[in-house]
């Protein structure tokens, strides 16, 4: 089988969505997000998501990958300054 893995970085949570290409089953996830290293978060929301639906990562046969980092700095004024 082959699955298709949704990762949205936020600054607080990393929401995952896994969906069997075949049958259309999903599989959600949320993980405390890593501001340090966006990554870490990222591999602990795999991790749990293949854990929870049973499957192999192997399995996962594409990635897509988003953030809301960006939209809510601007949004909310708390990115960094320039000039």
């Amino acid at each position: 089988m082959s699955y298709r893995l949704g990762v949205d970085v936020g600054g607080t949570f990393t929401d995952l969505l896994l969906i069997n290409e075949a049958t259309g089953e999903t599989h959600t996830a949320k993980v405390p997000s890593t501001p340090e290293d966006s990554s870490i978060g990222v591999l602990n929301g795999i991790a749990r998501i293949c854990d929870e639906s049973g499957v192999n990562p192997a399995e996962v046969g594409r990635v897509m990958h988003g953030t809301t980092v960006a939209t809510n700095a601007v949004l909310t004024g708390r990115g960094a300054k320039s000039v």
